[in-house]
Order: C-alpha cells, then structure tokens, then sequence
C-alpha cells in the first residue's frame, strides 16, 4: 500500500501511511511529522510522495515508507538518551527523525545521533537542511553530528552506538559497524550487489550477533567515492 500514501502535506504523508498499514508505531508516526520532508528534499513539489528522490551526486533520500520501516525496526533501542549512528545520512531526513526518537518529551534531552556521509557537499547541505528544519540548537550543542567520512568504517569515537542505520548497499556486512554496535545493539543494514537485502543484525548483552534477512530492496551502493 505504500504506493497510496503519498499526502499534500507532511502530517497527511504520515497519516496514509498509517491508515494503509505501512506501519504502525505512534512512537515513528511522531517522530516523523516534526520532520519536514520538504526541508530535506531537493524538488520541494515533490516532498510528500512516497518514492524516492534523486539529491545530487548519484544519491537518493529514500521513499518516506522505507524510513518509517527502518525507524520501526530500531524501535527498540532507541529509548530516551540512546547513541544512533546514521551511515550514509545524506539529506539528514533520518538523522532527525532518529535525534527526535532518542529526545522523546520528558526524556533529559541526552540522546545523541551522528550521520556520517562520504560527499562533503551532501554534508554541509544536510547541516543546512537540519536547521532549517529547527534543530539548531541541537547541532551547536553536538547533540546531532554530521560527519564526512567513510560510513563503512562507521565512527567508532562516538560509539558504541545503541543503534545503527545504513542507508546504502554495502557489498558485504561491514564487520566495523557489527564491532561499532552497542551489548545490546541493533542494527539496520542493506546488503548486496545485483541482489540485495534488509538485515537485521542483533549483539546481544553478551556480545553474540545474530543476523536475519528481512526483505528484498534496491539501494544505491554504500561507497567512499
């Protein structure tokens, strides 16, 4: 259904999604409406169709339906004062709705995300579109970081990460991230080349990982160039 939750405005892009079952979490659903799309986008008319978007230098923001499944499978750790890594952040749209998930109301604000994007340019236009979008503050405070580099090393300084969003095909699993990830730790990671899947990978309290393939997608590929 995600094909019918296109909307005219960001609330009713959320709201479809919603009514149609593309996902169900309230948690998700508000985090996503005090992100603009249209803040992160480069063809603002276009801001609230659920497809993606081309934003310059061979790179997409993924369609909306994508995030919300991404922010819905890391859902569970992405409790109040939770460290997020955002591997290939791009326009920033997902680092924000992950900042707003980990900084939920009454939660002391301590929740930090760090994207992290291999094309400077496509880094700076993200620090723009961030506080465009009201999170200023945030970013002076280095509570949101936007970090040029290579995301298949991810940015262990930072770590270890409570959850880990990557939102570009990596040919095999980066064993860095997996090193990167928090006990316990989730992370949320396409993998392949002509064929590619969602995984699921999981380190638990002990520091056993597991992997689980969810579902088939087509992303561009994660690179350093």
């Amino acid at each position: 259904m995600a094909w019918r939750s296109s909307g005219s405005t960001n609330a009713e892009l959320i709201a479809n999604m919603l009514r149609y079952g593309v996902f169900s979490s309230e948690r998700v659903a508000a985090a996503m409406t005090k992100v603009d799309r249209a803040n992160y986008v480069l063809d603002k008319g276009d801001a609230y169709i659920d497809s993606p978007q081309r934003i310059g230098y061979d790179a997409t923001i993924s369609a909306p339906h994508m995030h919300a499944h991404a922010a819905e499978n890391l859902l569970p750790y992405l409790h109040p004062g939770a460290r997020v890594l955002d591997v290939g952040s791009g326009s920033g749209y997902l680092s924000a709705v992950l900042f707003h998930l980990v900084n939920a109301p009454g939660s002391g604000g301590k929740g930090k995300v760090v994207g992290i994007e291999h094309i400077e340019e496509l880094v700076q236009w993200s620090k723009e579109n961030l506080r465009r979008d009201g999170l200023s503050k945030e970013m002076d405070e280095g509570r949101i970081i936007m970090i040029a580099g290579d995301g298949r090393q991810g940015w262990p300084s930072e770590g270890p990460y409570d959850a880990i969003h990557v939102g570009a095909a990596a040919p095999t699993m980066p064993q860095a991230l997996i090193e990167q990830l928090a006990r316990p730790g989730r992370m949320f990671i396409p993998v392949g080349t002509r064929e590619q899947k969602i995984v699921q990978v999981d380190k638990d309290t002990e520091g056993k990982v597991t992997q689980k393939e969810l579902i088939d997608v087509l992303y561009v590929p994660l690179t350093d160039r």
